[in-house]
């Protein structure tokens, strides 16, 4: 038996979608897991008609609602402590006080970032209802754009799966470069203005 045919017989399977929950659930505090991938991955098979898109995108949204609650009340637990490491907190600590809700929706599209934001949330005593609030809208958002990436991928190669993920891939890290270039644009914009103010002063 060959790959593809696994992969065939996985995305076919009812477990997939106990898998893809799992998976979304632990990339909620655990960011190394491949959860996006494998949602993309889904999708792409969802065009062929199986799995069913909308149930898919259903228990990724739900699952990645539930990891970042589990984020949340780590960070809360842990407190002050939490947002004291590195740099990726660093930023998030900043991002939570300026813009709240705003960039928990936007991290949750930024590797690792959406893990630094729910944790300096929880650390910060964000109040839960907001976050819940918020973050449902980022969970469904994510599964949406992830599920249908895959989906028009698998559409565009109908027959071909492994083209169309490989499309799919490709939209998503190109979706990520952007987000990075501007982030970068951003941030050296901001020094250049304050290296103008105190050059001023």
């Amino acid at each position: 038996m060959d790959l593809l045919q696994v992969v065939h017989d996985v995305m076919s399977s009812p477990w997939l979608y106990a898998l893809v929950f799992g998976l979304a659930l632990l990339d909620g505090f655990f960011p190394i897991v491949p959860a996006e991938t494998a949602v993309i991955t889904a999708g792409v098979f969802a065009a062929g008609g199986q799995p069913d898109l909308l149930p898919l995108v259903a228990v990724a949204a739900a699952g990645a609602f539930a990891g970042d609650h589990i984020s949340y009340a780590l960070g809360r637990a842990a407190g002050g402590r939490s947002t004291r490491g590195g740099r990726a907190l660093t930023w998030a600590r900043s991002a939570v006080a300026e813009r709240g809700g705003l960039i928990l929706v936007v991290a949750r599209y930024i590797p690792g970032g959406r893990t630094a934001v729910t944790l300096s949330m929880g650390a910060l005593r964000y109040p839960r209802s907001r976050f819940t609030a918020f973050d449902a809208l980022a969970a469904i958002t994510w599964a949406l754009y992830s599920a249908l990436i895959g989906y028009f991928g698998g559409a565009a190669f109908e027959g071909d799966p492994v083209r169309g993920l490989l499309l799919g891939l490709g939209m998503a890290m190109s979706v990520t470069l952007v987000v990075e270039a501007v982030r970068f644009a951003r941030r050296r914009s901001a020094r250049r203005r304050a290296a103008v103010v105190t050059a001023r002063r």
